[in-house]
């Protein structure tokens, strides 16, 4: 079995056209809970707006559509993945994600972008996979402008025995997160997110009906309707933007964090942050930690983020 799940490995799926414009930004900032003083990222008209900069994370599922998608059929847009045995559709959860911002993202895209994806790691826990997707946001003329890794744990749908299968060629990341400094944050960011959270956040692309179908919920064990994790993760993002960087999500050039427990919306989020010099690129460094205000569990750990210098922008 673990000749077949090589194939897997390097893999690249068929690249895949995706589009935006102001009105898809503005929305997604709304979607991770930007309020009314955050003009930047919700007023077009405001001399500082640009998109926010972990937008680019929902155009996997949204592609260049500017109606719902079909779930399912968003989420093998690309086509599958040779060497993988069967998972359960239902029961395939976010594990990590991280994304790079190389380059300056326009407020309409218009035509010509596209997003091609690899895989680059799969992990046989015994019940399932962890399967590591590299994926880089091109511009018309052939430049990355993002990198983005996302892995999802998938659990297996019937029996299958990889003996235990682990590989990876995923590109070396800016930053590596792990446990907190041991001594106080330097920023504590609290706020509730509203009952209707993901039912906003859902229109920027990922039409999971987990997460407005409280039945579908129910079925799978987490008792109602749960949160996105990457509106959690965009929470944390403008934790991030608003504290270090003051505002300007320009400056925002690495972030990575892993899915630890899953957030209903109208739960209060408390991200803690605790910040250092990154002698690399003249920075900051974040260390990250997001739990779920009143019972303390830690919904996004690991996590970490470069900001760079202020007066200094991610460019191509």
């Amino acid at each position: 079995m673990s000749s077949n799940v090589e194939q897997a490995l390097g893999h690249e799926g068929k690249p895949f056209a995706v589009s935006w414009n102001t009105r898809d930004l503005l929305l997604y900032a709304v979607g991770i809970g930007a309020k009314v003083d955050e003009l930047a990222f919700t007023y077009e008209d405001d001399p500082k707006f640009h998109p926010f900069p972990t937008y680019p994370l929902v155009l996997g599922l949204k592609g260049d559509g500017q109606s719902t998608v079909n779930f399912a059929q968003a989420k093998d847009r690309s086509g599958p993945t040779p060497g993988l045995p069967a998972l359960d559709p239902k029961r395939v959860v976010h594990a990590e994600q991280s994304i790079e911002i190389l380059g300056e993202l326009p407020s309409d895209s218009g035509k010509g972008w596209t997003l091609k994806d690899r895989c680059v790691g799969v992990k046989d826990t015994g019940k399932g996979l962890i399967i590591d997707t590299a994926l880089e946001l091109l511009d018309p003329s052939g430049k990355v402008v993002v990198r983005m890794i996302s892995s999802g744990y998938g659990f297996y749908s019937g029996k299958s025995n990889l003996n235990g299968f682990a590989k990876s060629i995923a590109p070396k990341q800016p930053l590596k997160g792990g446990k907190p400094p041991q001594r106080t944050p330097d920023f504590v960011f609290s706020e509730r997110t509203t009952p209707e959270q993901a039912a906003v956040y859902r229109l920027s692309g990922d039409y999971n009906p987990l997460h407005i179908d409280a039945s579908v919920g129910e079925a799978l064990g987490f008792g109602g309707v749960i949160l996105h994790g990457l509106c959690s993760y965009g929470h944390a993002a403008r934790a991030v933007v608003l504290n270090v960087a003051k505002g300007d999500g320009r400056r925002l050039k690495y972030m990575s964090a892993r899915f630890t427990s899953p957030v209903k919306p109208g739960d209060e989020l408390e991200t803690s942050m605790w910040v250092s010099s990154d002698a690399a690129s003249g920075g900051q460094r974040v260390d990250f930690v997001q739990k779920i205000k009143g019972t303390g569990k830690v919904c996004l750990g690991g996590g970490v983020a470069l900001v760079l210098a202020e007066g200094k922008s991610s460019k191509l």
